[in-house]
């Protein structure tokens, strides 16, 4: 495994500290925690009971949940960053395991009961006995929500949300505030935001500069649009996403991409994604090659998996992994030594 980035283990230590076990530690263990981050060592204070506004309505946990099962993309790893441990979990990336990325490993104590993704097993969920479901990153659809409302109260999509199109800080947000974690919540934005803004700093060729976030998968190319996860990450870094891609956008959180019109995906920077496919697929295919941007140099296949993983994953948890591995590339692509 890479080394972790200085980022990444402070997240840990945030999360590490917010397990009730860290609660319960001696006084000369209190007494050596930086200063600020006793508050994270369980929920807030007389935080329930707490209401997450939602897509579906207001959603009231009235005590603090001790069984939660995380279904949404990205909601089992936000809880761990959280300090909680959720009994059950849906793995969208087949990490296996633990159902986590590497960026979250040694976080469980216990390794969670994986759950179906697109089409979760009603079944196996209600005999774990939640008492809080959470599946904010999801398809987001009134069946679905319906159908696990039956077993536990719900956190769904948030309000005016579109299927997959969460970003990570509402993410972090409504998960803290349905665990009665918000200040411990507050503090994983401020520092994710923190370490964005350095990384923007550190790279000021970024700036203004158009991208586009491209994916191949067996059914051809695809682009990313605005409010998707790794378009937030590259404008973040002060990328602006195409023009052309962006207008057009529908629901989804991509759009195909035929091969007749490659040329969607020539920006100042193009970035394409492997999923399910070899990464020749796409630096061998002389269509790809012929796009102006790969041609000049600045096109970036992520052919690493580990790297296109934390890409892709987009949580509180990831995002400071992935600017440790992404952002030496796109410098590199920006400069034409893709």
């Amino acid at each position: 495994m890479r080394h972790l980035p200085r980022v990444r283990l402070a997240l840990l230590a945030v999360a590490a500290l917010a397990l009730p076990l860290a609660a319960c530690g001696s006084d000369d263990d209190t007494a050596d925690r930086p200063a600020g981050q006793e508050e994270n060592a369980s929920s807030d204070g007389g935080a329930f009971p707490v209401t997450v506004a939602t897509a579906f309505g207001d959603v009231t946990i009235e005590e603090e949940p001790q069984r939660v099962v995380a279904l949404g993309w990205g909601d089992a790893e936000t809880a761990l960053a959280l300090g909680v441990q959720p009994v059950g979990a849906s793995d969208w990336l087949a990490f296996g395991g633990e159902g986590v990325g590497p960026w979250a490993e040694g976080l469980y104590d216990e390794a969670p009961e994986l759950i179906g993704t697109m089409e979760p097993e009603l079944e196996r969920i209600a005999e774990l006995d939640p008492d809080l479901i959470l599946d904010l990153n999801s398809s987001g659809t009134q069946e679905r929500y319906d159908m696990l409302e039956r077993i536990a109260p719900t956190v769904g999509i948030p309000e005016g949300g579109q299927q997959y199109k969460i970003s990570w800080r509402e993410q972090v947000t409504m998960i803290a505030t349905a665990l009665g974690r918000a200040e411990a919540g507050e503090q994983l934005i401020a520092d994710t935001e923190d370490a964005f803004a350095q990384a923007a700093a550190d790279h000021p060729e970024f700036e203004g500069k158009t991208i586009v976030v491209s994916a191949v998968t067996s059914g051809g190319y695809g682009a990313y649009v605005q409010n998707s996860g790794r378009v937030d990450f590259v404008e973040a870094l002060g990328f602006t996403n195409s023009p052309a891609v962006n207008e057009l956008a529908g629901e989804d959180f991509s759009i195909p991409v035929s091969k007749e019109r490659l040329d969607l995906l020539d920006a100042d920077v193009t970035v394409v994604t492997p999923i399910g496919v070899p990464p020749t697929d796409i630096s061998e295919d002389p269509l790809y090659q012929a796009i102006p941007s790969v041609a000049d140099g600045r096109g970036l296949v992520l052919d690493d998996p580990e790297i296109s993983l934390a890409f892709a994953t987009n949580t509180v948890l990831s995002l400071p992994y992935a600017l440790d591995l992404v952002v030496p590339l796109l410098s590199d692509a920006v400069a034409g030594n893709a």
